[in-house]
């Protein structure tokens, strides 16, 4: 067989087919070019004398932007190294063949991921996107300057240098007669001269993508201020994360970036999820700000520390990987402004985030706490440029790409800046650092990181390395962090108690477990209530699909202790565990004398039931589930009742029987025990666009949408199931790529509008049209045009309306319609360029681009309007 296919890891394989010089990484998750690199599909090869890289030369991208909570198409990495590694773009280059990178995959996934590469490699593209993130007009004019500079003199669409193939329904040819069709979602069959393979890039059951290194297991005691080292490769470094750290600060936990997986990081060295205190962002490149969306998974928002300017960059490139809008990152992060040049506190920790010239926003951060003797600091330079190539950037012509002579010289004292341990990026080439220009640096510490290959010996002398979990303690702590954090937690739990009461409970002792060692067991008596302080557990059901992570801060075996019944799940250690026992006797005590007990018994059920679930069984805290389960309400259904959606905004949780989504008229998807409904009231305060209807008695958990909201974790997961469930339902159902179909649930109640939707329906349909019929270009193109002028007076119009209404949102949904013209006016820009764009490129381009809008935002400002006594609909 000519077509080969080979598991790299979960999610992601080899396909390749050697007569037509395709080979294919399905599946891009984070770290996919280091899974090539250590199973030698990336290696060193030499033509004509030169030496480069072999490697994939397309990828194919998953139907789902995320799965598991981490992002499926992580391709700048891949991108960056078919150009550049193995040189498809360099002038000269014997892999220079006019041949580029392909894409391969849905119009939707192709489209977010070309915005994401742009927006990975140049960040903020314009003076007023700078000026719009707080840059004064003068500086956004020497930083644009700086940006063109890096970018050779201009602003590139990817579009330039990539190609794409968009797979819909249809089988289509990849190239050199290769073909590829969706066998259903995120499978595809992949054939060649009568021979085919399949590629499922699904994950599992119980799966998540795999980090490609093994980091070992560490214990990390808590200090006042400490650095402790969690990275010191690059993108590149199939041994090491990148490079990054962790600043401990009155035993708290915060980290300096996140890179591409964190969580296994996290979990190597003993730290929960939910103890992240914060996360510093120097700048967005992959191979620092990847992970990011696991922090995410916790039950309250990630504290997001960083610049304007930086948090800017970081969110459209967010924005455009999950393809919602800026918007919906409040809903998981607290942004905190640092400000540039000078020192921010945070809860007394001092931070000062100092420019770096870069080609996309960045800051170096250096950290002080002040001690005996003094402040003790900590600088971080990551993505750092050498002075060497910074020299060669200086111009006194203000009108050409370039800086100034005064920019080089603050960016070099700033570089220099005395600390008493400095970690700086030495990965040389045009945009890391050279180890050379810090060779008399007066700091008590320099390490050296951000790179792939072994130090030289002269760099050796310069700076000394820190390898993975190495801490080094700046300002050593004389409290016990541990007790405090478990007197604090119960405090948390049971807020009515006095202090001098929970005293009892914090008399335990601190047991610290080894990984892969057990807590408890199912089926035994728990003689004690298990705190979990740091490190992290999974929870084992009987049922073996029952497996999730449980919170720092959740309690273990609590109606155990109090009852004497065994246990019904495992508890088994993950990391290094440090752990407060309440012996059952006093716990007992407690919960009796203060009338505890029958709201334990009675809550914990519920509480079960809900860590069960896909939504709920991840990182939530005891407190968080408690209120919950408060908010929640049984109800029963009989066969064929319909859920009534103009009653209190719920997510609906099945616990028995069988429910039927349905549009249209048709079945969409069957749920029955454990499966959801009603994410929309959670995402978006609006209704569903399906009926729900049970199908035999069925008996549902309503719990409070506005409370679930608020919950990070199970917001992003609905997020990432609603996405694929309105991908199932509408985007891939609907109509047969010659005619796209309108539906009644698109209505949002308000006459002219709906009437202007069904309007630009009838517009984008005389555009398949024409493409089905292969009209003239300059018909296609007319068509297009005016698809694009309706498009243009139905935003001015509906944000006329919004205005008149005082829409509370009118600046968000403004923003949404920039976005949306901009991204069909990339559309007509490749008609009018000669591009080819297909019936099925653009049925499915049009569907998501129109679709979601309608039915995530106008549906939320008709119902604005709706509850507005001054409009009648």
């Amino acid at each position: 067989m000519s077509i080969r296919k080979v598991k790299i890891a979960n999610g992601m394989y080899w396909v390749e087919i050697p007569d037509t010089e395709l080979r294919i990484l399905c599946g891009s998750p984070e770290d996919s070019v280091k899974h090539l690199i250590r199973q030698g599909f990336i290696h060193e090869v030499e033509e004509d004398g030169v030496t480069f890289e072999s490697g994939p030369t397309a990828i194919l991208l998953s139907d789902v932007s995320t799965q598991d909570g981490s992002f499926a198409n992580v391709g700048e990495f891949p991108v960056l190294q078919m150009l550049y590694r193995q040189g498809m773009i360099i002038p000269g280059h014997p892999n220079n063949t006019g041949v580029n990178p392909l894409l391969i995959g849905s119009e939707s996934q192709v489209r977010t991921q070309m915005d994401y590469i742009f927006r990975g490699n140049y960040g903020l593209i314009s003076e007023e996107e700078l000026i719009e993130a707080g840059i004064k007009p003068d500086r956004a004019q020497e930083l644009m300057r700086l940006k063109l500079k890096f970018a050779f003199g201009e602003i590139k669409s990817p579009r330039d240098f990539v190609d794409v193939c968009i797979v819909e329904g249809e089988k289509v040819e990849i190239r050199n007669e290769a073909t590829i069709h969706r066998i259903r979602s995120n499978v595809f069959e992949i054939s060649h001269n009568g021979e085919s393979v399949e590629v499922d890039l699904n994950l599992g059951p119980g799966e998540s993508y795999e980090p490609p290194y093994h980091l070992g297991y560490h214990a990390l005691k808590r200090e006042y201020f400490a650095v402790v080292h969690s990275g010191d490769g690059d993108g590149w470094d199939c041994n090491r994360p990148s490079m990054a750290s962790i600043i401990m600060y009155q035993g708290l936990i915060y980290l300096i970036d996140a890179g591409p997986n964190i969580g296994n990081t996290l979990m190597s060295l003993g730290i929960n999820i939910s103890e992240v205190a914060g996360v510093f962002l120097t700048h967005a490149h992959d191979d620092h700000f990847a992970g990011i969306t696991t922090l995410m998974r916790a039950d309250r928002p990630l504290k997001f520390y960083s610049t304007l300017p930086v948090r800017a960059s970081a969110i459209k490139k967010l924005s455009a990987l999950m393809g919602v809008h800026e918007s919906e990152f409040n809903n998981f992060m607290n942004f905190h402004t640092l400000t540039e040049g000078k020192w921010n506190d945070i809860v007394g920790l001092e931070v000062m985030p100092v420019f770096s010239p870069h080609p996309v926003e960045n800051t170096c951060m250096v950290f002080r706490s002040i001690a005996e003797g003094g402040y003790k600091t900590y600088a971080h330079m990551a993505d750092i440029a050498s002075f060497s190539i910074l020299k060669n950037m200086i111009t006194d012509d203000d009108s050409i790409p370039g800086i100034s002579q005064a920019m080089f010289d603050d960016v070099k004292a700033s570089y220099l800046q005395t600390a008493d341990i400095k970690k700086i990026d030495v990965g040389g080439g045009m945009i890391h650092g050279e180890a050379t220009d810090f060779a008399n640096d007066p700091s008590e510490k320099i390490i050296l990181a951000h790179r792939a290959t072994p130090l030289t010996p002269n760099e050796r002398k310069i700076g000394a390395g820190a390898p993975f979990g190495i801490m080094d303690v700046l300002i050593k702590g004389q409290q016990d962090y541990v007790y405090k954090k478990a007197a604090r937690l119960l405090q948390m739990y049971f807020p009515d108690i006095a202090p001098y009461t929970l005293q009892s409970l914090l008399n335990g002792p601190i047991i610290e477990y080894n990984p892969e060692s057990f807590l408890c067991k199912e089926g035994t008596v728990c003689e004690r209530a298990i705190i979990l302080l740091s490190g992290q557990v999974e929870r084992l059901g009987s049922d073996t699909t029952t497996h999730a992570q449980m919170p720092s801060g959740a309690i273990i075996g609590e109606l155990s202790a109090i009852e004497g019944t065994p246990l019904r799940e495992t508890f088994r250690a993950i990391s290094f565990v440090t752990t407060l026992h309440i012996p059952a006797a006093p716990f007992k005590k407690f919960a009796h004398s203060q009338n505890l007990t029958a709201g334990i018994q009675a809550r914990i059920p519920l509480r079960d039931l809900l860590q069960k679930t896909c939504i709920f069984n991840d990182n939530m805290t005891r407190s968080v589930l408690l209120k919950l389960v408060e908010s929640s309400q049984t109800v029963t259904l009989k066969d064929g009742d319909n859920i009534d959606w103009d009653g209190e905004q719920c997510l609906y949780l099945i616990q028995e029987g069988r429910v039927d989504l349905v549009l249209n008229g048709q079945v969409k998807e069957e749920l029955s025990t454990l499966s959801f409904f009603g994410e929309t009231f959670v995402l978006f305060g609006v209704h569903p666009v399906y009926h729900a209807i049970a199908r035999g008695d069925v008996k549902l958990l309503k719990i409070n949408a506005a409370l679930v909201a608020k919950v990070p974790v199970a917001r992003w997961k609905l997020l990432e199931n609603y996405q694929r469930r309105i991908n199932k339902m509408i985007i891939n159902s609907l109509g047969n790529y010659r005619t796209l179909e309108w539906l009644d649930e698109f209505l949002i109640g308000i006459p002219e509008m709906d009437d202007q939707h069904k309007g630009l329906f009838v517009f984008a349909n005389k555009v398949l049209e024409k493409l089905h019929k292969g009209t003239e270009r300059a018909d296609i193109i007319q068509a297009m045009d005016d698809l694009l002028e309706a498009s243009r007076k139905h935003f001015i119009k509906e944000e006329q309306l919004l205005a008149n209404e005082v829409y509370p949102d009118l600046e968000a949904h403004h923003g949404f319609h920039g976005k949306l013209m901009l991204e069909i006016e990339e559309i007509s820009s490749r008609l009018n360029k000669g591009k080819t764009i297909s019936c099925q490129e653009f049925h499915n381009f049009f569907l998501s681009w129109i679709v979601f809008h309608i039915l995530n935002e106008d549906r939320k400002y008709a119902k604005f309007i709706e509850e507005s006594s001054d409009f009648l609909i």
